[in-house]
């Protein structure tokens, strides 16, 4: 295990009187893969940061050198990032923008809205109007793309509430010529998250700027953007098999796509730059045998890293002894939380070498779509520890609040 997150979690067992559950984030190690990913992209590509991953202040302050914008998915999330990244460039996406949202993003200078029905381009052209405010626009469009198989994670080519089907497509055209306030900028797509196929991702992408290329001669528009989504897909039981991003961005570097068609093509990943960055840390409290199977319980639970149920996966972890004789030695175990319900399982009939009542079990892989996703107020448990780990020496205390900063 990482020695400063092992410190880390050392420091905050000897502050705890009920356990430890917390959260800690190693920012070093997150911006060291932030330039890395960036320093692959070739050049007329752009990378965008979809804060739903994850949207804690210093993950994102941490990230913003590195990344060229980010992406918001709704009205408070849009707010958030103006408020933690004034002046950055921001993208607004998600479906049933609501009235007020859309003026939200009319009002700020650097934000570009992804349309995703006539609707809201309707809606959206109304409030432009009425702010007397020129805003730029992508259309987010759902097409299907011969050939590509489906992941688990379908955003598209399919019936979805994402994007607008291209026999839409001159509608929207027609009403953004009505409508001069309205700039379309490009167009977004997004047809599949989780996806690990280096090659299908590549096709993708050639997919997406043949079909832009297509229309800019059909219906005579000048956009200059591509937006090619995310959905890097990670393997959570054995992270080296995840999205070979490097070897993406080398096959990107072949293609030559936009010195060829005179576009910028955007990436907006989310889990991919965040989740190895974070982890779940549980005390284990009771250790139990139930109908010959045994049971770890620990403090915290699927309320707090809702990660396991979401992706219905055993997830990965690591025990992190205390000072205790063991209670279990080569032995399967099942690791629940506190919640009243069987489904707060975060892994089952898993081996462990040993394991005590006080030994930490350490989650990782838990920096994107873990807490932010989670039914935290589920039984009015108190929430983790956040710890965020910096470059420098570890203090010898950590403060008592909530949200806490140390160096590593």
């Amino acid at each position: 295990m990482n020695p400063a997150i092992a410190a880390a979690i050392g420091q905050l067992r000897a502050q705890s009187s009920d356990g430890v559950c917390a959260y800690v984030y190693d920012l070093a190690s997150l911006q060291a893969h932030a330039r890395w990913m960036k320093s692959c992209l070739p050049q007329g590509y752009e990378l965008y940061y979809a804060a739903k991953a994850n949207a804690e202040a210093p993950v994102l302050q941490t990230l913003a050198p590195w990344m060229d914008g980010f992406e918001a998915a709704s009205g408070g999330e849009l707010r958030w990032l103006h408020e933690q990244q004034p002046g950055r460039p921001l993208l607004f996406g998600g479906p049933g923008k609501l009235d007020s949202e859309l003026a939200q993003a009319v009002s700020l200078p650097d934000c570009t809205v992804h349309v995703e029905s006539l609707g809201e381009l309707q809606r959206l052209a109304r409030i432009a109007a009425s702010a007397s405010r020129t805003v730029q626009v992508f259309l987010r469009m759902n097409i299907t793309v011969p050939g590509i198989r489906d992941t688990r994670l379908m955003m598209g080519g399919k019936p979805t509430p994402f994007g607008l089907d291209e026999d839409a497509l001159p509608q929207a055209v027609q009403c953004l010529r009505e409508n001069p306030r309205l700039r379309l900028e490009g167009f977004h797509f997004h047809l599949m998250s989780h996806q690990r196929d280096v090659a299908m991702q590549l096709e993708l992408v050639q997919a997406y700027v043949r079909t832009v290329v297509l229309w800019r001669e059909r219906y005579g528009l000048d956009v200059r953007t591509v937006n090619a989504g995310g959905g890097f897909g990670i393997d959570y039981a054995d992270h080296a098999n995840s999205f070979d991003w490097q070897a993406f961005c080398e096959g990107l570097r072949e293609l030559s796509l936009p010195e060829r068609h005179g576009l910028r093509i955007r990436f907006e990943p989310g889990r991919f730059v965040s989740v190895a960055c974070g982890y779940y840390v549980m005390e284990v409290i009771d250790i139990k045998r139930s109908y010959g199977e045994h049971f770890a319980v620990a403090r915290g639970g699927t309320h707090h890293f809702r990660t396991p149920a979401a992706q219905s996966h055993d997830h990965p972890f690591h025990v992190l002894r205390g000072d205790g004789a063991p209670t279990l030695l080569q032995e399967k175990v099942t690791l629940v939380g506190q919640l009243c319900t069987p489904k707060d399982v975060l892994a089952r009939g898993q081996a462990v070498e040993a394991l005590a009542v006080g030994d930490c079990l350490v989650f990782p892989l838990a920096g994107a779509y873990a807490w932010n996703i989670s039914h935290q107020n589920f039984l009015m448990h108190p929430p983790p520890r956040m710890v965020f780990l910096e470059p420098g020496a570890v203090p010898p205390t950590m403060p008592a609040s909530h949200e806490v900063a140390l160096t590593a």
